[in-house]
């Protein structure tokens, strides 16, 4: 495994990010191990968060200058400290959020920051996806944009599900919208970094488990 794969599992369970235990999955599911960037609570987490997301933004895109898109709520901070990031890195790109209700005063809307123009193209932030029900609601809420086209979406972890059929979420999303869906790390990198750390040796097997029931099949 590269190093900065196994700094950044480091990091998450560090800042309480990744927990193991029994969780409830947007999707439904019953997990065993969960991912919260809810958890993120400080200036200095979710810098070193941002610049994370900016590696990987840099090694699949290059200087390609995208507006960065994050879904509310928790895609906000991310969208936002992957910006930062990458302004430091000398890439200046907008960033937008959408509000969970439409705003009826002011400037009114559902989106808060850059609003992409025809043309452009989007990149989603988000933590993860297990089902892609959260990436499907983001395509819903984005195609009220005309003439923008959504170029890649980043996450933290790949956890290597199903999604609706036997073939991997992350494969249906890039089969049904057309773009790619880019991971810092994915569940097997989590697995490998607990083993050789010889810790959670429970939670690894409960793990496999699950992955043994509810793990991509193509």
């Amino acid at each position: 495994m590269e190093a900065y794969k196994r700094e950044f599992i480091a990091f998450l369970e560090r800042a309480g990010v990744l927990k193991f235990g029994d969780f409830t999955a947007k999707s439904g599911r019953k997990i065993p191990y969960f991912i919260n960037a809810g958890m993120i609570k400080t200036g200095e987490d979710i810098a070193t968060l941002g610049e994370f997301y900016a590696k990987a933004y840099f090694e699949k895109l290059g200087e390609k200058k995208a507006v960065l898109y994050g879904p509310a709520y928790k895609g906000i901070s991310l969208s936002v400290s992957a910006a930062v990031a990458l302004s430091k890195k000398g890439l200046n790109v907008p960033f937008f959020f959408n509000r969970k209700e439409v705003k009826d005063h002011g400037e009114g809307g559902v989106f808060v920051g850059y609003v992409p123009e025809a043309g452009e193209e989007i990149v989603i932030i988000e933590d993860v996806i297990t089902a892609g029900t959260a990436i499907r609601e983001s395509m819903e809420i984005l195609s009220h944009l005309d003439g923008v086209k959504v170029a890649a979406t980043f996450i933290m972890v790949d956890r290597k599900e199903k999604g609706q059929t036997e073939k991997g979420a992350m494969q249906e999303i890039e089969e049904q919208f057309g773009f790619p869906v880019y991971s810092i790390v994915d569940v097997y990198d989590i697995i490998e970094y607990l083993e050789d750390g010889g810790k959670h040796e429970e939670d690894v097997a409960r793990i496999k488990a699950y992955l043994a029931m509810n793990g991509a099949k193509a």
